[in-house]
């Protein structure tokens, strides 16, 4: 697990570069007029809520109040109350999506794509739910029926994540693929989910080959042994999404609005990109190679 002065320096400089040029932009649109600075800065507010996706922590109140309110008040002098910390925690939003984008990874030839359901409530609560009235979907996933949003992944070899976007639970999964695969440059490799012809074609014209499993009640497919055998390695995605869930913690039913969804949801995925030790395909060079010339 990164140190908490590690994660505190790599976010205070990422935001000496990011926020000057965030409040310039907002000034000159007319979006914010000038505020003078809080007690905390957003340096330190990010650390924080970062921190909580990487310290295995359930609830934010006991980890804000039992654990960094006495563990960290001397690295947090102008610590806030509980309450003010929520108030304040809103307006991060913008800057954490930003450090997440300057943390994902690279394309490299070996991508993987796939999709994880963020349930919002229970099912029997549905009816009743109102923060996302109007917003969240009943969608299908393996697990059957869920009322929330999907979370579209794709990742690398290095188990590194590359893209990633966020619907609502009634879309298909192929639907976001061609804006999530644009930066991509040689094969992507999906579940049976992903099956489209037009899809397959829209991705080659754009140089990426996109390799799915079939149907049972579907012919074989004719390809390459180092493609079945990449098929057969899906299993990184899927526990990337497993991680992002249990040790990340992007995932639970006691949201209040969409900006802490979507909060909590950023800083998930960014304390995933911090992790040291990522789960990832031992690939060798010469495997690299021979998928190019492939």
């Amino acid at each position: 697990m990164i140190k908490l002065v590690e994660l505190f320096c790599d976010v205070d400089d990422f935001c000496k570069v990011f926020i000057p040029q965030w409040e310039k932009q907002l000034l000159e649109d007319g979006t914010q007029k000038r505020q003078r600075a809080g007690r905390m800065t957003t340096s330190e507010i990010m650390t924080i809520v970062i921190s909580f996706h990487m310290s295995h922590h359930r609830d934010f109140k006991n980890y804000y109040l039992g654990y960094v309110s006495l563990m960290y008040k001397s690295e947090f002098p102008n610590l806030l109350s509980y309450t003010r910390f929520l108030a304040v925690m809103p307006r991060i939003l913008v800057p954490m999506c930003a450090y997440f984008t300057s943390l994902k990874g690279k394309p490299t030839g070996v991508e993987f794509i796939d999709s994880t359901c963020i349930k919002v409530c229970h099912n029997i609560r549905i009816p009743r739910h109102k923060t996302f009235d109007g917003i969240a979907q009943r969608g299908k996933g393996t697990m059957g029926w869920f009322y929330g949003f999907k979370l579209h992944l794709i990742v690398n070899h290095h188990g590194e994540i590359v893209a990633a976007k966020v619907t609502t639970g009634n879309v298909h999964d192929t639907q976001p693929v061609r804006e999530l695969a644009s930066c991509l440059t040689d094969k992507l490799y999906g579940d049976k989910g992903y099956l489209s012809k037009a899809l397959e074609a829209d991705l080659l014209d754009k140089g990426v080959k996109l390799i799915t499993t079939v149907r049972k009640n579907m012919k074989a497919k004719a390809m390459s042994l180092w493609d079945r055998a990449m098929l057969s390695k899906r299993f990184i995605i899927e526990t990337i999404n497993d991680q992002l869930k249990n040790i990340s913690f992007i995932e639970h039913s006691r949201h209040r609005s969409m900006n802490g969804f979507m909060l909590n949801l950023v800083a998930g995925l960014v304390a995933y990109c911090l992790k040291e030790n990522k789960p990832h395909l031992n690939l060798t060079d010469v495997e690299l190679n021979a998928l190019v010339i492939a």
